[in-house]
């Protein structure tokens, strides 16, 4: 995460962050890094449809994909990228190892994440095949691929 905050203070651009099953771990991890107050706009963790919806997030979407999607991923990319006026949006969505009575459909160990370059209007989508038991670990996997996909956005 270091270097991703590192080439987002170098190139004077922004960052945001709409996650749910991670909980604000993203925004955690990028405000773990010094100078990430110069690039770090807003950290949204949006268990709730409802709050997704007011922050942007296409309910039509979430009703057509379910909110457990790649589709609905990339929507929070976007809207929290607008809602900010950030260069770049981090949406994430899924379960981790847990059913979700609220929202009963979807596999229950797959996460979606998405980057949005808005300068570049390009999605960056990931699928993330859950592999721990532990909450902690899978968080941590889902950090590490985001990590990956910054690292190619700023290519």
């Amino acid at each position: 995460m270091e270097e991703a905050v590192d080439s987002l203070i170098h190139n004077n651009k922004t960052i945001s962050v709409m996650e749910s099953c991670t909980g604000g771990f993203v925004s955690n991890a990028i405000t773990n890094i010094p100078g990430a107050s110069n690039i770090f706009s807003f950290g949204a963790v949006t268990y709730s449809n409802e709050y997704k919806i007011k922050l942007g997030v296409s309910k039509e979407l979430i009703d057509e994909y379910t909110v457990y999607s790649s589709e609905v991923a990339k929507d929070m990319s976007r809207a929290i990228t607008i809602y900010t006026n950030s260069n770049y949006g981090i949406g994430v969505t899924g379960k981790m190892n847990k059913p979700d009575p609220n929202n009963p459909y979807g596999d229950d160990s797959t996460v979606f994440v998405s980057i949005y370059d808005k300068d570049n209007d390009i999605y960056y989508p990931k699928t993330i095949v859950l592999k721990h038991e532990n909450r902690i670990d899978n968080k941590n996997q889902v950090l590490e691929e985001i990590i990956k996909i910054l690292k190619n956005c700023f290519k």
